[in-house]
């Protein structure tokens, strides 16, 4: 996003905002941002509160079904087993919840820190790629995390003294119902349901119990031990999130890399600093089979600056040849910044 002097009848003047050619006076434009904010906020406040609601349901269930397996020795122990299916099926509801809440606050929370808390401090204008980020969430909503790592999120938040309380109940009960239990041998023999021996239902409740523990480690690694883990080991995790989830994409724009072949590098190089905020790296050319002198024009954009930088290209040469390919890893210069070295 670029301002430029100009009032919206083209003469020189007020301070229009400009994006992708559509030009919004300041006015216009903050009105615009408040009621956008207000409408995400609000959506993010309503799932908040379906997460609440489905932790509720989950305590409900969990305070039931302790009260009835205490309620008497000769209650069966394995109604606790199936209320922690219940409350698995309820934390998996819950991590899809979060997964919208998460991608609903992702707006607002870009709209706070890039936008409203830019008019506060210098140099009092946003980010560089703030607009392009929020931009493409718009134009290609997805989620921002994956449906594992929301289960993972959800469990360490909330779920982990809600099953860790109902297995040591079920232990209890095993310990000390229909009689207290002499040794470990008759815990485990108490704890067969029908034809599957107790060795086989503790080690199956243990497994999911781990490997609800492993997705809320995995979940709550923080970005600076992410970023110093070694490259192989981040790209690694890159494909295993991509393969668990390929609904669950980075909320950053894609970067591309466009090549410019035109007779009119200057003009065109200027439009694409002014309008698209991004830096741009001319070299000389010769066309092989005209023989003359050419311009190359190198310029790295986000995925939703695109199409304007063909449309700048094509108003300013339209004999122009324009390559643009996706690009693998771009740092610095208003992207991303660069890995610091171990």
């Amino acid at each position: 996003m670029t301002e430029r002097t100009e009032s919206l009848d083209g003469e020189e003047g007020d301070r229009a905002w400009t994006f992708r050619g559509n030009r919004l006076d300041p006015a216009h434009f903050a009105t615009a941002m408040i009621h956008l904010y207000r409408g995400e906020m609000g959506r993010a406040t309503t799932w908040r509160t379906r997460l609440d609601t489905t932790t509720n349901w989950a305590v409900i269930t969990v305070a039931a079904s302790l009260t009835f397996v205490f309620g008497s020795p000769q209650n069966p122990h394995f109604v606790l087993l199936l209320v922690l299916l219940l409350v698995c099926t309820f934390l998996y509801i819950e991590a899809r919840r979060y997964r919208y809440y998460a991608f609903w606050s992702y707006r607002v929370r870009l709209m706070e820190t890039d936008f409203f808390a830019a008019m506060l401090a210098p140099p009092f204008h946003p980010s560089p790629d703030w607009a392009d980020r929020l931009s493409k969430n718009l134009l290609q909503p997805s989620f921002s995390i994956a449906q594992w790592e929301a289960i993972g999120r959800r469990f360490h938040r909330t779920y982990v003294w809600l099953i860790t309380l109902q297995l040591i109940s079920w232990g209890i009960k095993l310990a000390v119902h229909p009689t207290p239990a002499p040794d470990w041998a008759t815990i485990i023999e108490r704890a067969s349901i029908g034809y599957v021996h107790g060795v086989w239902t503790v080690a199956t409740v243990g497994v999911m119990y781990g490997a609800m523990t492993a997705l809320a480690v995995g979940a709550n690694i923080s970005d600076a031990w992410r970023e110093a883990m070694p490259r192989p080991l981040r790209w690694l995790a890159r494909i295993l999130r991509r393969a668990a989830d390929p609904l669950a994409v980075n909320s950053y724009p894609l970067e591309q890399m466009a090549t410019i072949i035109t007779c009119h590098g200057q003009a065109v190089a200027l439009r694409l600093m002014e309008e698209l905020g991004r830096g741009v790296t001319a070299l000389k050319g010769t066309g092989m089979y005209t023989g003359e002198a050419r311009d190359v024009l190198l310029c790295t954009v986000t995925d939703v600056q695109v199409l304007h930088l063909e449309e700048i290209v094509y108003q300013t040469d339209p004999d122009a040849f324009v390559v643009v390919g996706r690009a693998a890893d771009v740092r610095g210069g208003g992207f991303r910044p660069f890995d610091i070295p171990g």
